[in-house]
């Protein structure tokens, strides 16, 4: 049989006023008690929304901020999404799998449940009203994947190395809001503005983060390419001259035609630093 407490047990329980657990329900923050005639009962549910409550307050969180958390998780929404992380708009909607879809997908002929649940485990896919769903990026790149005749098993396997850099990556932008914002949003207990200060700074960090992942993806695919086309005796020499070499080449393979070069020295660096932009080559 569930527990029952009455206001005042509960009070006592939790090490709060009776008055400020009423509050708490008028703030949304608390859910209704079961009423029995004229009496109120709370049961473990309310033990464990109290310290939750608590545990957030100690973090810095107001009770606005709070009830906009526990609103939004009881109607299903991720963390992600409260914080305005952009979960449910383009690339990053969920789209509903049809058979065509798959078969899109898996030209090979491969269609097999093994695959889907590998998807899913993956996180690629989920399984929600009895349809599969993926992420619209998700489609997109495993459509060109597929027109490109790669097999299916090693997308997947590429995505697990890829999704095992990418966890790093995040955990190093989290340590870092952790580290230099979150100390100071801590301080701020009890301000009504304080989940906007949490979410504007990680959707911030976000984009950072985001543009610093490309940017430096596509300067490492630059440096593979250049060494797959050294690899592969594909650089123009005096000898040979491929019929590309003539043509103008996409942002990608701009290291193939203009490799980096040395790196300058200590001093060369205190020399540009010390002539600033006033003198610079060329004018």
């Amino acid at each position: 049989m569930p527990e029952s407490l009455t206001v005042d047990e509960l009070a006592a329980r939790i090490g709060l006023p009776s008055s400020t657990i009423r509050m708490y329900q008028t703030k949304g923050v608390l859910h209704a008690p079961r009423r029995q005639g004229r009496v109120a009962y709370y049961d473990a549910s309310h033990v464990e929304r109290l310290t939750l409550v608590q545990r957030l307050q100690q973090r810095g969180f107001s009770l606005p901020a709070i009830a906009e958390l526990i609103t939004a998780r009881e109607k299903g929404e991720s963390v992600a999404a409260v914080l305005g992380m952009g979960e449910t708009e383009g690339p990053d909607d969920w789209v509903r799998i049809k058979v065509r879809d798959i078969k899109h997908l898996i030209p090979m002929g491969d269609v097999q449940p093994r695959l889907l649940l590998r998807a899913m485990r993956l996180g690629l896919v989920r399984w929600k009203y009895g349809w599969p769903h993926a992420r619209r990026w998700a489609l997109e790149a495993g459509g060109r994947l597929a027109g490109l005749r790669v097999p299916s098993d090693d997308v997947m396997d590429s995505f697990t190395r890829l999704r095992t850099a990418t966890d790093a990556i995040a955990s190093d932008f989290v340590r870092l809001f952790e580290r230099e914002f979150w100390p100071e949003l801590a301080r701020k207990a009890g301000d009504d503005n304080q989940l906007e200060n949490v979410r504007a700074l990680l959707v911030e960090l976000t984009y950072t983060a985001e543009t610093a992942v490309v940017g430096t993806l596509r300067e490492s695919i630059r440096d593979a390419a250049e060494e797959f086309a050294s690899r592969h005796g594909l650089l123009p020499s005096d000898e040979f001259q491929p019929a590309w070499a003539e043509q103008p080449l996409p942002p990608i393979a701009e290291n193939l035609m203009d490799p980096a070069g040395e790196l300058p020295s200590e001093q060369e660096i205190e020399c540009f630093l010390a002539r600033g932009d006033e003198d610079e080559p060329g004018r």
